[in-house]
């Protein structure tokens, strides 16, 4: 009996398009990981200011092997990613960037920068031992475990929509804290779970009249945070804090506060919206950056739904998890649930703003 006749067509076909799905799926993952590589040993960046360049003469810039350089050059042009400008033998063909390459590998300031991604989705996997074992046990793994890649993953990714897009776009949404940050006397904001600050440097250079304070309770964000308010020369209008915002001293000392990518990391988020309602006092305003998931669980999802669950199966949800007890949120959270949050955490009402963008929701909590 052939295979043809054992295996019902319907199953067959189910088979075979999961199999070729899975077959483009490790090829997209080896890209990624060949992205990581070029821009940690700065292949692209080296490229990026030079016409052509061959093996050798990449190695030679980039103080990287000559044979392991020519294996890279030769996978990414065979991937697309480069160009052959001049076919030769192997040690002499030439290779460069395709007009509008450097934008998305090398442009920091650019949204179309897509790098982070490869830092990110390399420090998710970076764990993978603890991973395994807090599935079996239901534990967590601590932030820090999944190391420097998945911090400047986005803390790089990030950064692009707070240059760009906070001080133009996501607080004029809000009208009257937009005209009270502009107004005198100077206001205070509260930036929780900072990072490594690019959401407080972007506030402190769209309102020069401010004073913000960085709040989170990772070590190594905050000291990256002071050090990039320092080169930015911003280091007199911005403090950072070690810790979190419950601090009693804090109540009612904000004119606003805000949370950016955060809340559904956090094992307490009820607690951590209503320090944010301390901070900023009855009448006062929040700002939550989160996650634009779908509204409801719907299987099979669209591409972002898949991206939501993959970070949130390998990141979101183990690091929220360390700290018990926890609400084990992940990287999934409705806005059904933010508003039950919220509500829990003592704010008057929830709405959804009017802010267009690809991977973010934003929302105004009224206290």
């Amino acid at each position: 009996m052939s295979e043809s006749e054992s295996v019902p067509s319907g199953e067959a076909a189910n088979r075979d398009a999961l199999v070729d799905r899975i077959f483009h799926a490790a090829i997209g993952m080896m890209e990624i990981a060949s992205i990581y590589l070029g821009h940690r040993l700065r292949y692209y960046a080296t490229l990026a200011t030079h016409p052509s360049l061959t093996p050798s003469e990449l190695a030679s810039r980039t103080g990287t092997s000559p044979r392991y350089t020519r294996e890279w050059l030769e996978h990414q042009a065979v991937s697309g990613i480069l160009d052959v400008v001049q076919t030769a033998d192997a040690e002499s063909r030439r290779y460069s960037l395709p007009p509008g390459h450097a934008e998305v590998l090398t442009n920091a300031d650019s949204q179309a920068y897509v790098t982070p991604f490869a830092l990110q989705l390399i420090g998710s996997v970076r764990p993978i031992d603890a991973l395994l074992q807090a599935y079996r046990d239901g534990g967590g793994v601590p932030y820090s475990d999944f190391g420097e890649d998945m911090r400047e993953g986005i803390e790089a990714g990030n950064r692009v929509m707070f240059i760009n897009q906070l001080g133009s776009e996501w607080i004029p949404a809000l009208p009257d804290v937009h005209q009270r940050l502009l107004a005198d006397p100077p206001a205070n904001i509260a930036d929780v779970g900072c990072g490594s600050g690019w959401s407080s440097i972007a506030l402190a250079r769209a309102f020069p009249n401010t004073r913000v304070h960085g709040i989170d309770i990772d070590e190594a964000s905050i000291a990256a945070a002071r050090e990039n308010a320092a080169n930015a020369g911003l280091d007199h209008r911005i403090s950072f804090h070690l810790g979190d915002a419950a601090d009693p001293a804090r109540s009612g000392q904000y004119d606003f506060a805000c949370a950016f990518e955060c809340i559904h990391d956090m094992a307490q988020p009820v607690e951590a919206l209503r320090a944010m309602r301390n901070l900023v006092g009855n009448g006062g305003t929040v700002l939550i950056g989160d996650e634009r998931v779908a509204e409801t669980f719907t299987a099979p999802g669209d591409d972002l739904e898949r991206l939501m669950y993959g970070f949130s199966i390998l990141h979101c949800l183990p690091v929220g998890m360390v700290d018990q007890p926890s609400a084990e949120t992940g990287t999934v959270m409705r806005s059904s649930t933010l508003e039950r949050y919220a509500h829990e955490a003592g704010f008057r009402s929830m709405e959804i703003l009017p802010v267009e963008n690809d991977l973010w929701r934003f929302y105004r909590l009224n206290a």
